[in-house]
């Protein structure tokens, strides 16, 4: 079943005499349970297709139709950023619990539902701390327990792990496959990482410079589920990637020139 049908989707920013399209004729169907990622030049609009999606941007035109779910209450969608957006005055739990508090659910409740997702990301003994006294990756496994325990249909991540270090990158990497493949939600993931793309997608979409297009959509199959380390040994993991980058080469060197036209 198809879960997000993006038709015709165009976004223009600015007035007439300094318009900037930023996208044009964008059509992606994503199916239910589908993990899609998008990858494409600084600037070429795979932000604003992500929160148009989330209804945080109004399109210049086109739809976006979102199949209903069958979770009453639930969230249609959750946002991950590439910063963590925990709230600096609650606690490790308060901020994971934070959608279920809003949902009216007591704080009993909230605590046995969010527990088992701390010792599934390794955080439950940090539970009572503050972000202050975490590292940049601990934050962000935060916010992708608040997002999974949201329990939302679609899950929205715009470039999450990109202020990472490699090491903590990959843990991220797998942690959220581990979590995803035991959930089946729809996820739509930015990133600038081609690796990551392969790593994680069931399919990449290939994005052209500004005005942002799709050039390719490339599906990925590799056997689920999978383990990100193993699978970059895999020499087809290489070849795909290089394949890919001959994609974006072009689209890159043309969003440079854009950029420098700019300045």
């Amino acid at each position: 079943m198809i879960k997000i049908a993006i038709d015709k989707l165009a976004k223009s920013f600015g007035d007439d005499d300094r318009r900037t399209v930023a996208l044009h004729d964008f059509d992606l169907s994503i199916d239910d349970g589908e993990f899609v990622c998008i990858v494409g030049p600084s600037g070429c609009g795979k932000t604003t297709v992500l929160r148009i999606v989330a209804g945080l941007e109004t399109p210049t035109s086109g739809t976006v139709t979102i199949a209903p779910g069958s979770a009453t209450g639930h969230p249609q969608n959750a946002m991950v950023f590439q910063e963590h957006g925990l709230f600096p005055w609650m606690t490790v739990v308060d901020n994971v619990a934070y959608s279920l508090e809003m949902r009216g659910i007591g704080k009993r409740e909230r605590r046995e539902q969010v527990m088992p997702f701390l010792e599934k990301i390794g955080l439950s003994r940090f539970h009572k701390h503050y972000p202050r006294d975490l590292s940049g990756g601990m934050r962000q496994r935060v916010s992708l327990a608040r997002a999974f325990v949201a329990d939302p249909e679609i899950l929205l991540m715009d470039e999450p792990f990109a202020a990472l270090d490699a090491q903590n990158k990959l843990i991220l990497q797998e942690e959220l496959l581990r979590i995803w493949e035991g959930s089946a939600k729809t996820v739509l993931f930015i990133t600038h990482g081609i690796d990551e793309a392969i790593a994680l997608g069931d399919r990449i979409v290939v994005m052209t410079a500004q005005p942002g297009r799709i050039k390719e959509i490339v599906p990925i199959d590799f056997p689920r589920p999978r383990s990100v380390a193993e699978l970059r040994a895999d020499p087809r993991f290489g070849a795909l990637e290089l394949s890919i980058w001959r994609m974006l080469e072009d689209e890159v060197r043309t969003a440079r020139r854009q950029e420098e036209a700019a300045s």
